[in-house]
């Protein structure tokens, strides 16, 4: 019954292994702001007040929830782009003829580049780790489950957008337009008690926000919001964007 599910689970990884160049470069991106951005701001931001506006942590500790967040947001956001790379090339069109179910077969598609993107988040998370010393281990499995959740949102998110879309560079330009407003209304890289009152507002409408707060209230034990609230919204938001994605897989046709 699910076969097609798990056949585009499967496929997805398979793919993402062989690409070699993607795999670095999601590493590396990250790993730059780490070295460039979150060493050198640590070093402004050692003195004892500095705690105190990061809840009670370094700057570099305060940081690593927003990088795996980042990590993962991006990775399966721009999942999307072997969307129509698989239209250009023709096997999309082989998936919506094939005799299995379309919605299992997006369902998996989606699954299996949320796993990738964990992959990346966890792989980010390890070296911060080694990097910042106040992170509780104990919260990496809830954190985990969080950035699950986000990477099916996200995910199925550039899944849709994609199948509404036939350039590359149209894609990328505007996964470049959305992203970057979403990172820093997010409170990955200063606190949202920091920010003018109409960005605060802004943060509160940004989805990314309620994964930053629940993976740091995890693996720092500070937060914004409470997590149960975090948790409920993300996993509220994956459910109804993976529906979405399904649906519009459905009515999808392939010019």
């Amino acid at each position: 019954m699910m076969e097609a599910f798990s056949v585009m689970a499967y496929r997805q990884i398979k793919r993402f292994v062989r690409a070699r160049s993607r795999l670095v470069g999601m590493i590396i991106n990250p790993i730059i702001w780490i070295v460039f951005f979150g060493l050198g701001w640590s070093k402004v931001f050692d003195f004892p007040y500095a705690e105190i506006i990061f809840g009670g942590v370094d700057y570099l500790t305060f940081l690593s929830p927003g990088v795996m967040s980042m990590t993962i947001f991006v990775s399966s956001f721009v999942a999307g782009i072997s969307v129509i790379w698989d239209k250009q090339f023709g096997f999309l069109k082989e998936v919506l003829v094939a005799p299995s179910s379309r919605s299992e077969a997006m369902a998996g598609r989606i699954v299996g580049d949320s796993l990738i993107a964990l992959l990346q988040g966890a792989i980010i998370l390890g070296l911060m780790f080694i990097l910042a010393s106040d992170l509780n281990p104990a919260g990496i499995l809830p954190a985990a489950g969080l950035g699950f959740l986000v990477a099916v949102a996200f995910s199925s998110l550039g899944v849709t957008i994609a199948l509404k879309m036939r350039s590359m560079e149209g894609f990328q330009m505007l996964i470049n337009f959305i992203t970057l407003p979403l990172l820093f209304l997010s409170g990955a890289f200063y606190p949202i008690t920091t920010m003018p009152e109409w960005m605060k507002v802004m943060a509160y409408f940004n989805p990314l926000t309620y994964a930053v707060d629940g993976m740091r209230y995890f693996l720092t034990g500070t937060s914004v919001m409470h997590p149960m609230i975090d948790v409920l919204l993300l996993a509220l938001l994956s459910i109804v964007l993976l529906a979405v994605a399904m649906l519009s897989f459905r009515k999808a046709t392939i010019e």
